[in-house]
């Protein structure tokens, strides 16, 4: 029989129960020697309706335990219900009780203050009447000479107390008139100074001994004297003392400042006001005379003048910023005051003293600079150089037709004149002075100056330096047609020239830029750096393209001195054991050396147009030269060796376009061999598709058979 626990388990599956009923009937008839396992129909059905007569039976069951469970809840809720509403009415009373009582206090409230404003309507004149009587009490003694000095104004232990009746006395003496009571008046005034004396002294040992709630008192009695500021002075000069122990007073004036601060929030009623008077004198008189020592100790050395000027400057500025933390009063400028109180007779002369130092700095250098080449700079005026540049830039007239240097040939034994460490030196000497711009300038001027310190980098960088050292590179360069090896420095001024200028446009990005992005003159700055590396670009272009040209005429001088008519018409047959003719291996070694002076000394994109346009220009003179001389059978094989060579060489060049003239220079030159029979199937086949007709025929007119073999005849 099956348990009520059974159907209540929550993975309860009837199917799977009723496959367990059959597997269990069918068990039984196993056990009872059934050995065939056949299928008793009627047993199952008689075990399938006792269980299912078992169900009914639960069901039953559960139906009466349920109706029992219902009665039983129905009872509870009624129960309960009827608890909730007595707690209701509970409530209800306890929240009237509650508004009874708040109306009862708010009656006995309302009574207790009108009391106490009849108890204070009686009490203050009273009050007011006894004072009135001991004040004049008090009067009566300082009229009458004869009367001695009253208890109180002698005794040191009620001097609080006699603080406040002189006080009254000396604003009653100020309204009455002085013909009748000027004795009286001059005593109570003498008396007045005395006590307000000994409140200040007192004050004083209060300060020294630490007690500041001693000083919190004297502080508010001496708030309605008239000697309160001499007790904030004392106060601030007792605590300016302690500065004179100290080393580095920028070090130690924030935590000084931070006690004072302290000390002050429990003393006075009005701290920002007393701060704020600690914080002028320490301006006014530390500070300034600090700053004043410092600065006037280098006077004579401008260089450490501006250094020291910085430093104080931004370190005083730190200072002044941590003090805005501070109540200083209600002046949002006050800080902005004091700092210019200090600094402001420096900061007037600034601007011009930073442009004649960075001036003179940087004519010295320029001039050791020289002086340790022994060189005297020369006026390049007629050469259009740096005075024409000059002119150019000021008056904002384009660069073109500007002449790129004479034409004469002036040999300074390499020397570029361009130097990269007197590059840094001015770029550095520019560096500080914008660094100090930034922080000393006027915010409305700091573009301006910025501008201006920058175009004095320009000047004496690009146009004293750069530009001169150009003129002279240029200047170097032979003529087209040398007549001793040309060495190429001018491609080693035109690299340093690049790396000095990468170094300007840095610190064009990295500093001038910052400070003048929103400034419209940053527009008018970057067109003047762009005309001069304009400038800068085109001198660089026409001395490389001279120097290209110097390159190719010396090519050509060797090639005219070394190279004879019978190296291409040998009169024997014998093959030399040399694979190229000595002008040929001497052109080689050249050309060499210079792509080898063009892979050091250039970069980047330039290096390859130079290189391309070298590789051109070397090719026309090789196929110029070629095309002067007659080949015998022998004498083709011997140039076709000498292009060979060029051609090895040509690959030094890394141009796919040199690769390709070389090639197609050395199709040309196997016309010379070829038999007389297949010239014109290769004329015509597809690796001269490319080349001109009259290009062809006059290589093929090279030879010496052309006119005995009648090839013109062939090839028409």
């Amino acid at each position: 029989m099956s348990s009520m626990k059974e159907f209540e388990n929550p993975y309860f599956e009837p199917s799977h129960f009723v496959e367990q009923l059959a597997w269990r009937v069918q068990g039984e008839n196993k056990r009872n020697g059934d050995e065939t396992g056949t299928f008793d129909a009627k047993k199952m059905l008689i075990a399938f309706e006792c269980t299912i007569e078992e169900l009914k039976l639960m069901s039953m069951k559960m139906d009466e335990k349920i109706k029992k469970e219902e009665l039983s809840l129905q009872s509870e809720r009624t129960r309960h219900a009827v608890s909730v509403d007595g707690l209701r009415k509970t409530n209800k009373k306890a929240f009237t009780n509650f508004q009874e009582l708040d109306e009862h206090i708010s009656s006995v409230a309302t009574k207790v203050v009108h009391l106490g404003d009849q108890l204070e309507g009686v009490n203050t004149p009273r009050a007011r009447d006894q004072e009135a009587q001991k004040l004049i009490h008090y009067f009566f003694m300082f009229t009458n000479e004869f009367e001695p000095q009253a208890e109180i104004f002698s005794d040191p232990f009620q001097l609080n107390e006699a603080a406040d009746v002189i006080q009254k006395l000396y604003l009653i003496a100020q309204e009455l008139p002085s013909d009748k009571f000027a004795h009286p008046k001059k005593r109570i005034t003498d008396q007045y100074i005395a006590i307000e004396s000994n409140l200040i002294s007192e004050f004083d040992n209060a300060h020294k001994d630490g007690d500041k709630q001693r000083m919190r008192e004297l502080a508010d009695i001496l708030l309605n004297f008239k000697g309160y500021n001499r007790c904030v002075e004392s106060f601030i000069e007792t605590n300016q003392k302690s500065l004179q122990v100290f080393r580095d007073i920028y070090d130690d004036l924030m935590p000084i400042c931070r006690q004072v601060n302290f000390l002050t929030q429990e003393v006075f009623s009005t701290p920002e006001l007393v701060m704020g008077k600690f914080v002028q004198c320490l301006y006014q008189q530390v500070l300034k005379c600090h700053v004043q020592h410092r600065l006037g100790s280098t006077k004579e050395d401008t260089d450490k003048f501006l250094s020291q000027l910085y430093e104080l400057y931004a370190r005083t500025s730190k200072l002044t910023k941590g003090l805005g933390s501070f109540r200083l009063g209600s002046d949002s400028n006050f800080l902005n005051r004091q700092m210019k109180h200090v600094f402001g007779k420096y900061l007037d002369d600034y601007v011009k003293l930073e442009m004649d130092h960075l001036k003179s700095k940087m004519t010295e250098h320029l001039r050791l600079y020289y002086k340790s080449l022994n060189h005297t700079k020369k006026r390049l005026d007629q050469q259009g150089g740096l005075h024409e540049l000059q002119n150019k830039l000021r008056t904002k007239t384009p660069l073109s037709n500007l002449n790129l240097g004479g034409s004469s040939h002036v040999d300074y034994g390499g020397e570029p004149f361009i130097s990269q460490e007197l590059s840094l030196n001015l770029i550095n000497e520019s560096k500080h002075a914008l660094t100090r711009c930034k922080l000393l300038s006027n915010q409305s001027d700091l573009a301006v100056n910025a501008v201006n310190i920058f175009k004095l980098l320009t000047h004496y960088l690009c146009i004293d330096h750069i530009d001169y050292a150009l003129e002279i590179g240029l200047q170097g360069i032979p003529s087209n047609e040398p007549k001793t090896e040309p060495q190429g420095y001018f491609i080693d001024v035109a690299r340093q020239a690049n790396a000095v200028f990468h170094l300007l446009e840095k610190q064009f990005s990295e500093l001038l830029v910052p400070l003048i992005s929103s400034s419209p003159m940053y527009s008018q700055c970057v067109q003047e750096k762009r005309e001069i590396k304009e400038q800068m670009e085109a001198k660089i272009e026409n001395g490389l393209d001279r120097t290209l040209n110097c390159w190719c005429g010396w090519i050509k001088h060797i090639l005219s001195a070394e190279q004879k008519k019978s190296d291409f018409k040998p009169e024997t047959e014998e093959m030399p054991t040399e694979l190229s003719t000595q002008a040929c291996a001497k052109v080689l070694k050249f050309v060499e050396q210079q792509a080898g002076k063009l892979n050091a000394c250039l970069d980047g994109k330039n290096v390859g147009a130079v290189r391309l346009e070298f590789g051109i220009r070397f090719h026309r003179v090789i196929l110029d030269h070629l095309q002067s001389f007659t080949y015998n059978s022998m004498g083709a094989m011997l140039v076709i060796c000498d292009v060979n060579e060029y051609r090895r060489t040509a690959k030094a060049f890394t141009s796919g376009l040199v690769n390709s003239l070389f090639e197609m220079l050395h199709a040309l030159c196997n016309l010379l061999v070829v038999v007389p029979e297949n010239l014109k199937q290769i004329i015509t086949g597809e690796q001269m598709a490319g080349l001109d007709r009259s290009t062809v025929m006059s290589f093929v007119q090279l030879r010496a058979d052309f006119k005995t073999a009648k090839i013109a005849q062939q090839l028409k």
